[in-house]
């Protein structure tokens, strides 16, 4: 059964004084709680709540699992059970032998779907060591390709078209060619479902691969991409400080500001062909 990630309702318009009835169509937001079945015993722990659009929620529990350090691979993974539409509860069963890291995601138990490092319990639970950080790359990426990335997002992105509401995060090759997009009204959801889609098909690292984010680059997007080992982040919005400081230490390189023709490189520029 498919499930839905939109809802319609009837509003209200308001246009040079004249009010009308129209139907507008909105994202949906729904918590999910994750759950992990673990050990010999097959313990049963909660481990997180988020605010998420419904859909790919098992991509979206095994990317969250690995970006946070609590898993290393596919391997660890016996199953997900499917989630049922209405249920909002995912549930990850590792194999018997996997003692799962959760000392490497000190969250609260509650994150909102607009920033996933919040729930944190401190700075120097943030970050996550990344398996893949001394992976090498010779990615060399045209100012062209950079330019045509954005428009190609857009194309992908349907579901922004029809509310203006959701957050996506895109693959592409490096000369170009689009390969997943995931879309989430949280950002971080949407680069852990793409992450974990990418994790369940066995395709880690993504090292030869460029990530397009479809707002801003914080801290958090950038750790998630240095666990996956990627290596060029380009962002159409601005990227923070910690964001450019955590590329820097990764050696990635950092893109921001990706329209109109226009991009600013804040690090790796070598990767950067001008």
């Amino acid at each position: 059964m498919e499930i839905s990630a939109v809802t319609t309702l009837t509003i209200r318009k308001v246009q040079a004084g004249q009010v009308s009835l129209s139907d507008d169509v909105l994202a949906i937001e729904e918590p999910l709680e994750l759950q992990l079945v673990y050990g010999a015993e097959r313990k049963q722990r909660n481990v997180s709540v988020t605010m998420r659009t419904p859909g790919q929620d098992e991509e979206l529990a095994a990317g969250f699992l690995f970006t946070e350090g609590i898993i290393q691979s596919r391997q660890e993974i016996a199953s997900i059970p499917q989630v049922l539409p209405g249920m909002n509860t995912v549930q990850v069963i590792l194999q018997p032998a996997i003692t799962p890291r959760l000392q490497q995601a000190d969250r609260n138990f509650y994150t909102t779907s607009s920033c996933g490092v919040c729930g944190k319990a401190s700075i120097d639970a943030i970050k996550t060591v990344t398996v893949f950080n001394t992976l090498p790359d010779e990615l060399l990426i045209t100012e062209a390709v950079l330019h045509g990335l954005h428009a190609s997002l857009l194309k992908q992105q349907a579901i922004f078209d029809s509310t203006g509401g959701l957050h996506a995060s895109a693959l592409f090759t490096p000369d170009g060619h689009f390969c997943m997009l995931r879309e989430d009204v949280g950002r971080h959801n949407a680069l852990d479902k793409l992450i974990g889609a990418a994790l369940l098909q066995d395709q880690l690292p993504l090292h030869n691969r460029i990530l397009l984010l479809s707002g801003r680059a914080s801290f958090e997007l950038i750790q998630k991409a240095a666990m996956a080992g990627i290596k060029v982040v380009a962002a159409v919005g601005a990227p923070s400080s910690l964001a450019v400081s955590l590329a820097q230490e990764y050696d990635m390189t950092l893109i921001g500001f990706l329209r109109n023709e226009r991009f600013n490189i804040y690090c790796g520029s070598k990767r950067i062909q001008l």
